[in-house]
């Protein structure tokens, strides 16, 4: 990226036009194994505690090749439905890691939810099955759409069942999208009926007790556990967990809080059973699927790589097609 004297200024709209899912996920399977291959540099997430089971995380990366550093400042705030905001918010800004200079400023929310479900789609071409057809879809938030979407760009998908947790929330969010992707939306009113015999499970609630239990998941089945993000969130049955073949994102992170955090603290699951990063998964350090009847399950942190990784394809993008508004902070 040329040197630059002045700071783009990107929207959410901005955003949406200058990427879509696909090169999402081949920036982020890029990013994966890079992280794998230690051309990384990713501290630990940062976590402030607020009120009401509410937080800020700081996550900055620096990513050698394309040479890009910077950081995502993000909340998470549950009761904000009430108030009419999203529950997610955040900020991501890319600098030129050999000046410092910011080279854009741009919002999170777009960012998170495009690499979130991107890490997905990676995630479930690696690990499940390459026939699966249908998904069960637990939760109904701002994640959910782009999961499901993330799925399509590599699986035939026909059938989506949807579990939310307010009555008629499935229903609504099936009207909403039934135009947005030709595949069949069914609402349900249970969870059990929502996952049972479905080839992908995707999990994106912000619960801190399991939704999914082991008796409903079938053989063969991968899922995707998105929303526990955070230490006490918790959305499948450890009993899945003994039984599935784990694959996380980052260990560290998904020790203190992802989905594994919990089942680990209450010793119901041990470290020592993670199966690979899904980067060495990718690099073919680790094994994936061996069986058509394996289970799976790709636990999903979120990794500031991979917002920085995106962040700057997005910059890229943007100073290509002058897209922003730029923002003088040097002269």
């Amino acid at each position: 990226m040329p040197l630059r004297r002045k700071t783009l200024i990107l929207t959410q709209p901005e955003i949406e036009r200058l990427v879509d899912m696909r090169t999402a996920i081949r920036v982020i399977e890029a990013a994966f194994k890079a992280h794998a291959r230690g051309e990384v540099v990713m501290p630990p997430k940062i976590y402030l505690p607020l009120p009401d089971q509410s937080d800020f995380r700081a996550m900055p990366a620096y990513l050698v090749h394309p040479p890009s550093c910077g950081i995502k400042w993000v909340n998470v705030h549950p009761r904000n439905r009430r108030k009419g905001l999203p529950t997610v918010m955040g900020t991501v800004i890319i600098n030129d890691p050999k000046t410092g200079f910011p080279l854009a400023v741009m919002d999170g929310l777009s960012i998170t939810r495009l690499r979130t479900a991107a890490a997905s789609g990676v995630a479930a071409k690696a690990l499940a099955r390459r026939d699966s057809k249908s998904v069960g879809l637990v939760g109904c938030g701002a994640q959910a759409f782009p999961q499901v979407l993330a799925l399509a760009t590599r699986f035939r998908v026909r059938q989506v069942r949807v579990w939310g947790y307010r009555a008629g929330e499935a229903r609504r969010f099936c009207q909403q999208v039934r135009t947005r992707l030709d595949v069949s939306w069914v609402p349900t009113t249970s969870v059990r009926e929502c996952v049972g015999g479905a080839d992908l499970i995707v999990t994106v609630t912000p619960s801190r007790q399991p939704l999914v239990m082991r008796e409903w998941v079938a053989p063969g089945t991968h899922i995707n556990a998105i929303g526990a993000d955070a230490p006490g969130k918790q959305e499948l049955d450890p009993a899945i967990l003994r039984d599935a073949k784990v694959v996380v994102d980052d260990t560290p992170q998904a020790i203190h809080g992802g989905e594994l955090n919990v089942p680990i603290s209450r010793g119901l699951f041990q470290p020592t059973a993670i199966h690979a990063t899904l980067g060495d998964v990718l690099l073919g350090n680790a094994p994936g699927r061996s069986r058509a009847d394996d289970l799976t399950v790709f636990d999903s942190t979120g990794l500031a790589v991979h917002d920085v990784a995106l962040g700057y394809e997005i910059a890229r993008q943007a100073l290509r097609r002058r897209v922003g508004r730029p923002i003088r902070f040097f002269h």
